[in-house]
């Protein structure tokens, strides 16, 4: 069997000697080296790693509190590696969790990479394992020197990556936030300087591969026939929240606009008075002529998603021109904020526009990371780094008819997202930098304490999204090299 040399940070001498002990439990160890650097996500480091390593197999540990190996645990990562040709490998593990009680060992499932899991907070665990070779020669290819980035412009150059999905060793977590907590990390203001250096080694990446798009946008031009009753219609899935959709309706029918609009609420079946607050909401605001301002719809059907109730509420023939999202947790920052999105469509010729919010207390008391405002979005790159990053922003709002036209999948997680990819690899997303939404953060929130499983569930469908995503703009830019398209005068080749 090849031989492992192990990378592991500087720790105290006990803490290197446990590390030692448990990894030399495998007949293919063959020594650990202590990093002097402070950054294992450098190029430069990873430089030095490729001069020195001389094993068949390295394993690079990125954490810098001890790890502990299972029994051969080393030998099973090469074994895996010889029977299926992987350039990298990585494995579920135990975490080890103190409590009053003392310290348990609990399982941490991880899933696998795909093609599209190119965001750059994949969690692969903190154990990595790489062919020699193959890591030889990524770093060989490496043309830019990052500072934070260089473990994500590495694994992006590995042509194999095997999951193992066996636990392996045991970490020790040191993240205990629940998962409404973290999920916001990658759009704290304060992270800006590592997300701009992720956001070049994705775009290389996406270009390498031959899924990158160019800043050239189809243009939205209207059918004939189109017509729609009211300019905008504001969209609200509902299911049982009857502590916050009286505030989100409010706010939505408060907005000030000099043209006509509604709010459809779609009441996916709720059974905690929610049904019955929107009902008599309803008898209580009509439009001129006695036309409701608010729709109060409940599906017959008793499995839709928030994106099937999206479907049901744009299909309706009282829905807009434009469909603007509110989540029923949440509430419009102010008055104007319809009217800012509807002028952004009209001065930016696109075909759905995402403002900026603020995080709140259920009280409306701003609290961390405060304003995210996507400010990573361009039009030279926007729609590439959409791919990268997990959520596009808040509120949205998009052209009905093509909302029609591509319909939202049917799911309670990431239906606006896949329906953000799909419009931005032909159209322009427009951007508001002024705060218009207010989201509000309470302990009722679907995401607010998800379940290892359930971030796991959520992680995968998205990173699948992106695999087919990512396909069908390789896809698309084969067509137009085909036929000697540009992105420009490419208006009838369907995507």
């Amino acid at each position: 069997m090849s031989d492992i040399e192990c990378f592991i940070p500087e720790m105290s001498g006990d803490e290197i000697s446990t590390v030692v002990e448990s990894f030399s439990r495998s007949d293919s160890f063959s020594g650990v080296t202590v990093l002097s650097e402070k950054s294992i996500r450098s190029t430069s480091v990873l430089r030095s790693l490729a001069d020195a390593v001389s094993s068949g197999y390295m394993l690079i540990y990125t954490r810098d509190v001890p790890a502990e190996a299972g029994a051969y645990a080393l030998d099973r990562f090469i074994s895996v590696a010889e029977e299926t040709g992987a350039d990298m490998l990585y494995s579920d593990h135990y975490d080890l969790v103190r409590t009053e009680d003392g310290e348990t060992r609990r399982l941490h499932p991880l899933i696998d990479c795909q093609k599209g899991a190119v965001r750059d907070d994949f969690d692969f665990g903190p154990v990595l394992v790489f062919r020699s070779s193959s890591f030889r020669r990524a770093v060989r290819e490496m043309d830019e020197d990052y500072v934070y980035g260089a473990l994500y412009d590495l694994r992006l150059r590995m042509k194999r990556i095997v999951h193992i999905n066996e636990p392996l060793y045991t970490d020790i977590p040191f993240d205990f936030r629940k998962s409404g907590e973290r999920q916001f990390d990658y759009v704290d203001p304060r992270n800006r300087e590592v997300q701009q250096e992720m956001e070049r080694i994705c775009t290389a990446y996406l270009k390498r591969i031959g899924a990158w798009l160019a800043p050239s946008f189809k243009e939205y031009v209207p059918a004939a026939d189109e017509t729609f009753p009211v300019r905008a219609s504001v969209v609200i899935p509902v299911r049982n929240r009857v502590r916050t959709i009286g505030d989100a309706v409010r706010s939505a029918l408060s907005q000030n606009a000099d043209f006509a609009y509604n709010v459809i609420v779609v009441d996916n079946r709720s059974s905690d008075g929610t049904s019955e607050l929107l009902r008599d909401m309803a008898a209580e605001h009509t439009g001129d002529g006695g036309v409701p301002k608010l729709i109060h719809i409940i599906p017959s059907e008793e499995d839709l998603g928030i994106g099937g109730c999206w479907n049901l509420a744009v299909d309706s023939p009282e829905c807009g021109e434009f469909a603007v999202q509110l989540d029923s947790d949440d509430v419009y920052s102010g008055p104007d904020t319809l009217s800012m999105i509807v002028s952004a469509f009209d001065s930016q010729g696109c075909a759905m526009v995402i403002g900026t919010y603020s995080m709140t207390d259920f009280n409306m008391n701003p609290i961390p990371p405060g304003v995210i405002d996507h400010r990573e979005w361009t039009d030279a790159n926007g729609r590439n780094n959409a791919l990268r990053i997990n959520g596009l922003g808040a509120p949205r709002a998009f052209r009905t008819s093509l909302l029609r036209q591509f319909r939202f999948p049917d799911v309670c997680y990431g239906e606006d997202y896949a329906m953000g990819l799909r419009i931005s690899r032909e159209y322009r997303i427009g951007r508001i930098y002024d705060v218009l939404y207010c989201c509000r953060r309470w302990e009722g929130n679907s995401d607010a304490a998800l379940s290892s499983e359930n971030v796991n569930a959520n992680n995968l469908y998205k990173d699948r999204l992106r695999t087919w995503e990512i396909e069908a703009r390789i896809a698309l830019n084969r067509r137009r090299q085909g036929t000697g398209l540009s992105e420009e005068s490419d208006k009838g080749i369907s995507a």
